[in-house]
């Protein structure tokens, strides 16, 4: 019988933790969460009902009715989804209903990999392996700046660090679920690494944990 297990990813924007959280579901056939749609989801799902954003009773029910399909729509990755986003992440009601949700999905019988902030301090503090992906700001200014003119766009590299920065003082400073390493965290700096090696990388330090656990 395959070995339960839960893999909680975190790390700061463009670091590479969620295309690391996808090859390491594949690999073990675990379900995969990209916990920052979530916000995205339920935004997005408000908008579409023509529901008031700021309405908190009226985003926590959305939030409370999320199923795992409606993070299938591509359109969440897009700029007006991480717009929609911020403005029904403010509201406790629909931060507790997605944190029940990223719970229950970290509790299935099969385990799970999660991606995301907080997975391996506020979600699940008892994933069997946590990971926390890292990469310098000037890396990963770079590899959106490189993602963005693969799509035909124009960024601009120093607006997209200065981006960069202010986000990673913003995760890190904020007072509820600050961004950080769990004390038990696995770091993985993936500044010099392409994706194929950061990924031999955790696949050592799961297998390793599997081989300890028997």
């Amino acid at each position: 019988m395959a070995q339960r297990f839960t893999v909680a990813i975190d790390g700061p924007a463009a670091a590479g933790k969620g295309t690391l959280a996808k090859l390491i579901a594949a690999h073990y056939g675990l379900p995969h969460l990209d916990t920052g749609l979530l916000y995205r989801a339920v935004g997005r799902k408000a908008a579409d009902l023509g529901l008031d954003l700021d309405d908190p009773d009226a985003a926590g029910a959305v939030a409370r009715s999320l199923t795992p399909s409606a993070l299938d729509d591509g359109s969440l990755r897009g700029r007006e989804a991480g717009e929609l986003a911020s403005r029904v992440a403010v509201h406790p009601s629909v931060r507790s209903a997605l944190e029940t949700f990223q719970r229950d999905f970290a509790g299935q019988p099969a385990g799970a990999v999660l991606d995301g902030r907080d997975i391996g301090t506020v979600i699940a503090p008892d994933a069997e392996v946590k990971i926390f992906v890292t990469a310098s700001p000037e890396v990963r200014a770079r590899r959106r700046t490189d993602e963005l003119a693969a799509k035909g766009r124009a960024p601009d590299y120093e607006r997209i660090l200065a981006e960069v920065r202010e986000r990673d003082l913003r995760d890190a400073g904020r007072a509820t679920a600050p961004l950080k390493p769990a004390a038990d965290a696995h770091l993985l700096d993936t500044s010099e690494m392409a994706i194929d090696a950061a990924f031999l990388a955790a696949r050592e330090l799961i297998d390793g944990f599997l081989a300890r656990r028997g």
